[in-house]
């Protein structure tokens, strides 16, 4: 019985040996059985490495899926750091332009964050964090580094509220720069403002700017109101009415310089 597996063995092996030498082989003579042999070992080969490939692409697909979890929270971290010093950046840049410009007024001034505004009167009204205590009156001027914002209407100790200058109640005397005509401009709660008791002879044209006049009793000469974008007749008065677009984006206004007489 041992001789009878040991011939086996060796028949095995010799037969083993044939395949290899013809599989290896670079004669001529052999190279269609040769691929033939490949052809008829590939088929074993394939049914018994596809378990093990499909085991490898289960272990490494719940590897690769640990890392794109890990890897996603990673981002969300770093996108959320990039938006927290991009708004850095931003207020930065507009807290150096406020201080310049603050540098170059010849009045004093007390800088102020708007700390909150009326949801349903956005652009008529808002609340600066400084009030009496930090010498703030009713009446002062209220200005950014690009022109008028409006006017204190109210002050308590430590907050006070601001209209502006597209608030009805707000008015201020004026001056377009360019001819040199005078008038009054107020609010119109409609995003702009009306330039009033021009003379209708006036050569004012669209794009001309307006600033303050030095007959206003509130606010210094000139600072900037904004800019004509249209023009009309007023048949009651017998002068014409500009309106008048603010210099100052109202509704992104986060930081002002309250002027102190």
């Amino acid at each position: 019985m041992l001789l009878k597996d040991n011939q086996k063995n060796i028949v095995y092996f010799i037969l083993l040996l044939v395949m290899i030498t013809i599989v290896f082989s670079r004669l001529y003579p052999f190279a269609s059985l040769k691929f033939k042999i490949i052809d008829l070992l590939s088929g074993p080969v394939i049914f018994f490495s596809s378990p093990v490939y499909e085991v490898k692409k289960m272990v490494y697909y719940h590897r690769t899926f640990k890392e794109y979890k890990k890897l996603r929270k990673e981002v969300e971290v770093l996108r959320a750091r990039l938006v927290g010093f991009e708004e850095v950046i931003v207020e930065n840049a507009r807290l150096e332009r406020l201080l310049e410009f603050k540098r170059e007024l010849i009045y004093s001034s007390v800088g102020a964050n708007v700390v909150g505004r009326d949801p349903s009167n956005w652009n008529a009204t808002f609340v600066i964090d400084k009030g009496g205590v930090d010498g703030i009156k009713q009446g002062m001027a209220v200005v950014s580094s690009q022109g008028i914002v409006g006017k204190i209407a109210e002050v308590s100790d430590k907050t006070s509220k601001v209209i502006l200058i597209t608030d009805p109640r707000f008015s201020v005397a004026a001056l377009v720069q360019r001819p040199r005509e005078s008038g009054l401009v107020s609010g119109t709660l409609q995003g702009v403002c009306r330039m009033t008791y021009v003379d209708e002879d006036a050569r004012i044209n669209i794009g001309d700017i307006v600033i303050t006049s030095k007959l206003s009793s509130s606010f210094p000469e000139s600072l900037v109101i904004g800019e004509v974008i249209h023009i009309e007749d007023d048949q009651q008065s017998g002068s014409i009415i500009c309106l008048v677009h603010p210099a100052v984006q109202l509704s992104q206004v986060e930081e002002v310089l309250v002027l102190i007489k």
